[in-house]
């Protein structure tokens, strides 16, 4: 030990003056830390997507403890589209929340690639694919009413 060369008393001398610098330091310490910006409470709007991009986190992270099945192939993908899945959620969110140009085409990007991956997947172990649907982004098409195609055509005729 290097104070064992110094004579006696001048190891507790030296733990005096650091015990006194720790002292005189922390009131310098607790007067910086009051001076700092609060940061300011959460919008609604980010309290918003903070809350439901925790859960789509904690969706994908739940589904991708997918039990064995014995198929190392088969269990690949069957953690690999709830992660993917779990990308496409969170651009989701990203496209209702988020204002940045970039980051919102990314975020379309994403959606794209990632359901296109978990369909590559998918067909590869001989699974149906995805059926098309509208857009994550997109309103639920409305209902429309049905036409008697055979009707439409005979009024066509007259």
């Amino acid at each position: 030990m290097i104070l064992r060369f110094f004579k006696p008393g001048l190891g507790a001398a030296l733990l005096g003056v650091r015990v006194l610098v720790a002292l005189a330091a922390s009131p310098v310490v607790l007067a910086h830390e009051a001076h700092q910006p609060a940061q300011n409470a959460p919008t609604a709007e980010e309290s918003a997507f903070l809350a439901e991009n925790d859960a789509a986190m904690n969706k994908m992270m739940a589904d991708m403890a997918a039990k064995p099945s014995g198929d190392i192939d088969r269990d690949f993908v069957a953690m690999m589209t709830p992660h993917h899945q779990g990308a496409i959620d969170m651009a989701v969110i990203e496209l209702r929340y988020g204002k940045n140009e970039q980051l919102r085409r990314i975020a379309q990007e994403i959606i794209v690639e990632q359901q296109q991956e978990i369909d590559a997947m998918k067909l590869a172990i001989g699974e149906p694919v995805t059926a098309s649907a509208p857009a994550p982004t997109q309103p639920a098409p409305a209902a429309t009413t049905t036409h008697d195609h055979m009707n439409m055509s005979h009024e066509m005729k007259k």
